[in-house]
């Protein structure tokens, strides 16, 4: 019995030292670095990328999250989420402006200034961080002397210095958390200042310059990092890459959340709510007017927009649904111009791929005064002609012959049977036409009577 318990316990340890390589072998397996790309400009859509990026790589345990950059910058308020994601990141990220040709301007530059560490590609380029706000540049006041430190802009005013001070001392605080050149980062913000791979390596903005993703995880490995709070050596060398592409709902997001489009969808949203309401059980009107209505608030939300030029455009497209029922052509007018002067109010911070498009809210604009004059012109010519009643309404109308005798007999109008009578001929079968309604017995007389014999001929059948 003992020998048996002996054997029994040995083929256990065998068992559990021949499964160990394999369990330790799965657990290598397993690391991994995760990557997403941020192609074009930074706003909503990229700031939830980058989040559920961050989610995924904590709950898999990733080594490192790869953010490839090739961006010419955005809204701040995405930037500055983005910046607090990777702040509190408990998974490293490795920033990294790539493919050739790209750049990392304005937003992006913060970004990589974020980013645990930071790499680029070859023939990429980062900088001019100077932020856009209301539509123009910052510049700080004090004449002839501070125009060195804005590019030789003129002096701005005191909202903009404020803005381009917290600026600075959002860059200096993040190149001092991550060891990087401070003095180089304010000079992108207050000179617009850029720099290529090389120049950027050699001025300390980044760690190093990698080919590709392959050459980048194994120049980051062995780097000592600051992740929460914590001191993190990277191993990263020879970890496999992982791609992690956007979903649908961060796709659509970026298409509705540009300006231009969310405008678009809120126009064709009332329009579609109004036909609907003004023409009962169509259905399509309504249920489209209505996604597009929520698709376009949703997206307003999401973006840094002036309330007063909001009210301003849905003042103007509320008098132009007017103009369209009730015509003044002043409600037209005024309608178009409170609606052009609100999109040029909504946005409150603009950046690249977020700026209203002229040429696209202009004809949107005309577009929409040309159908409200359109219809009004339609109603004010029904006031002028106003509707038939009783036998005015009935004259001309077509009729059948049931029976006749003599000059009066049956026929049916509107399906049904009235007396009627005539001055010519008309025999059973024939169609008529009324010409008068005397005492409830409708005057009538055959089709294309009084035109030449041709027409009566065709008329008859």
């Amino acid at each position: 019995m003992r020998l048996a318990r002996v054997a029994l316990l040995a083929a256990a340890f065998a068992a559990a030292a021949v499964l160990f390589p394999f369990s330790s072998a799965g657990m290598a397996a397993e690391r991994v670095a995760l990557s997403i790309s941020i192609d074009g400009a930074i706003g909503p859509a990229s700031a939830r990328q980058l989040k559920e990026a961050l989610k995924a790589a904590a709950d898999r345990n990733a080594e490192v999250l790869i953010l490839q950059l090739n961006t010419p910058g955005g809204l701040v308020t995405s930037m500055r989420e983005m910046i607090a994601d990777i702040l509190a990141s408990p998974v490293p990220v490795i920033g990294y402006v790539a493919p050739a040709g790209g750049h990392a301007a304005s937003a992006g530059t913060y970004i990589l200034y974020a980013t645990h560490v930071a790499a680029m590609a070859p023939g990429t380029n980062l900088g001019a961080a100077t932020p856009i706000e209301f539509g123009g540049l910052p510049s700080l006041p004090g004449g002839e002397k501070d125009n060195k430190d804005t590019g030789g802009r003129p002096p701005g005013d005191a909202e903009m210095a404020k803005v381009t001070n917290d600026a600075v001392a959002l860059i200096r605080s993040l190149a001092e958390l991550r060891g990087r050149n401070g003095d180089w980062g304010e000079k992108a913000v207050r000179q617009a200042a850029s720099l290529s791979a090389s120049a950027a390596l050699q001025e300390h903005v980044i760690d190093f310059i990698a080919r590709d993703t392959t050459d980048l995880l194994q120049l980051a490995d062995g780097r000592t990092v600051d992740v929460a709070g914590k001191k993190e050596v990277l191993a990263t060398k020879g970890l496999a890459v992982e791609t992690l592409d956007p979903g649908w709902f961060i796709r659509l997001l970026a298409v509705i959340t540009d300006p231009n489009v969310a405008v678009l969808l809120m126009l064709v949203g009332f329009y579609g709510i109004v036909f609907e309401v003004t023409s009962p059980g169509a259905v399509a009107p309504g249920v489209i007017g209505a996604i597009c209505l929520v698709l376009a608030l949703y997206a307003l939300d999401l973006l840094p927009i002036n309330y007063t030029g909001l009210a301003l455009m849905l003042l103007g497209v509320a008098f132009l649904i007017v103009e369209a029922f009730n015509p003044t052509v002043v409600l037209g007018l005024g309608g178009a111009a409170a609606f052009l002067l609100g999109a040029a109010m909504l946005l409150k911070i603009e950046g690249p791929g977020f700026a209203i498009s002229w040429a696209i809210i202009g004809p949107a604009a005309a577009l929409t005064l040309g159908l409200a004059l359109l219809a009004g012109s339609y109603l004010w010519a029904a006031r002028r002609n106003p509707p038939r009643i009783g036998g005015e309404a009935m004259r001309g109308l077509p009729v059948e012959v049931l029976d006749w005798q003599g000059g009066e007999g049956h026929v049916l109008a509107l399906g049904e049977r009235w007396r009627a009578k005539a001055d010519e001929p008309i025999a059973p079968g024939d169609r008529a036409e009324v010409t008068g309604v005397i005492d409830l017995v409708l005057m009538v007389r055959r089709r294309g009577a009084g035109n030449d014999g041709a027409a009566n001929d065709g008329a008859k059948q």
